[in-house]
């Protein structure tokens, strides 16, 4: 089949399927991305990296100004996640991490106290995938009063068509239908917002600005600090950042393209493999990217409407197996762009550094042990923040604890207190019992290959304790 055939079965596939027009479109440029050849690769030689950029330590923004411009703001978290590296089938924003509070839970939590300080409306809207979206609203019902002036408390992510390596084509898997489609990144929340009609809805409601964050990151509370600053700095887009860390190497990064002074943001995939030394070194691109954004939704409707839904971000070409889970399933490219991509589209948009406490994703089982823990507390506005000066650093044998379920099977009672604790290691099959305290490095060896327990009460204190 022709790369032309190739290009048409698609379009068929996603009409039949009752994917958008415009999200057909957008598709419709990246396969001719592909077919030309585009990899999606920035290079080192073609970008400077960011080394001073805003600070909101240093911001001044009075506390009318600030209730003034979150009075405008709706808070819009990427919700199509399932959780599926933490062996989730479900929206991971349903994952309990505090006293059985949801990130969701804790989501509606923070948007409500933000309303109740400042007075602000604060409508909150879900970019929910098609698996992602019966289960969360069914959550968010629990919570009244929630939606805002009949908006919608949901718009739906597109989906496309899994593209065979061999010929560009729609690839077909009759075992598991589904497995034939791919989200298109959340680059592709422009798209949806637009064709969904939300993206009007809010601006006929009288909202100019947006707080976009991702569901796992439960530090990304409604500030109005942060909305007086961008309100103020009339910048059409703006992405927060935080300076980086060994930790943080693996995180996109900003960076100004030479050719005609734009930011720009480069992930992972979108590096050289022989470049990669520059990607991961902290103090050469000393800033990362959190996924935070602050948009002005009426020049968010201005580009995306001149450029018919089509913002043209930078593709990220994905090698993948059309089922995950079967290395011998055919090759597959999937097309993605990064919502926080939007950058280079937008002349005069900019980026502030914020505190760490603004970034608190939850990628593994490793991240979902600090925040249950006694490390993190719940603050007044809803956020979880440090309650000790330095986060210990958790590894967790991923043999053991790399799913939700074996950790939880792992910590029947709960995690242990890692207030005073500095690092903790597990290696092999440990289960705690009730009330374990760690203090300062904690290794848990793994010498017999059989299970252990820690029993209840223990204190695990510096040293290594062999199993």
């Amino acid at each position: 089949m022709s790369d032309a055939a190739g290009l048409t079965s698609a379009q068929e596939k996603m009409k039949a399927e009752g994917v958008s027009q415009a999200a057909i479109d957008v598709f419709t440029y990246y396969y001719g991305e592909l077919e030309a050849g585009a990899t999606g690769l920035i290079l080192e030689d073609t970008i400077e990296p960011l080394l001073d950029p805003a600070r909101l330590d240093d911001v001044q923004v009075s506390d009318e100004d600030a209730r003034a411009a979150l009075a405008k703001t709706a808070i819009i978290k990427l919700n199509g996640g399932l959780g599926t590296s933490m062996g989730m089938d479900r929206a991971k924003s349903l994952l309990p991490v505090r006293d059985g509070k949801s990130f969701l839970d804790l989501i509606v939590g923070q948007v409500q106290k933000a309303r109740e300080a400042t007075g602000a409306d604060l409508p909150l809207v879900l970019m929910n995938s098609f698996r992602t979206s019966e289960d969360s609203l069914a959550e968010l019902a629990r919570h009244p009063g929630l939606e805002v002036d009949g908006l919608p408390l949901e718009f739906l992510q597109n989906k496309e068509p899994k593209l065979l390596v061999d010929g560009l084509t729609p690839a077909e898997w009759p075992q598991d239908p589904e497995l034939e489609w791919c989200p298109p990144g959340h680059g592709d929340i422009y798209t949806a917002i637009l064709a969904s009609g939300t993206l009007d809805a809010l601006l006929d409601a009288g909202f100019r600005y947006a707080c976009v964050s991702n569901s796992d990151n439960l530090g990304a509370v409604p500030s109005a600090r942060i909305a007086g600053w961008f309100a103020a700095s009339g910048a059409p887009y703006a992405a927060e950042l935080c300076p980086r860390t060994a930790m943080d190497r693996k995180g996109g990064h900003l960076a100004i393209r030479k050719a005609d002074g734009q930011l720009i943001l480069r992930d992972t995939a979108q590096t050289a493999e022989d470049e990669m030394h520059f990607f991961t070194d902290e103090f050469h691109h000393p800033f990362f990217h959190t996924n935070n954004l602050w948009w002005d939704l009426e020049k968010l409707k201005a580009a995306l409407t001149e450029r018919g839904a089509v913002l043209g971000l930078p593709l990220i070409r994905n090698k993948k197996n059309v089922d995950p889970t079967d290395k011998q399933s055919p090759e597959v490219f999937q097309i993605e762009t990064a919502m926080g991509a939007a950058i280079e589209v937008f002349e005069g948009a900019t980026a502030i550094v914020v505190g760490r406490d603004r970034f608190l994703p939850v990628k593994t089982t490793n991240e979902l042990m600090l925040l249950r823990s006694d490390a993190y507390e719940l603050a007044t506005d809803g956020a979880l923040r440090l309650a000790v000066k330095k986060a210990p650093t958790i590894d967790l044998d991923s043999d053991h604890y790399k799913t939700v379920q074996d950790f939880d099977r792992h910590f029947p009672y709960g995690v242990p207190s890692l207030k005073e604790a500095s690092s903790l290691t597990i290696y092999g099959d440990w289960t705690f019992g009730k009330n374990v305290t760690v203090v300062g490095t904690v290794v848990l060896e793994d010498d017999n290959g059989e299970p252990n327990h820690v029993l209840d009460g223990t204190i695990l204190e510096g040293g290594i304790t062999e199993g």
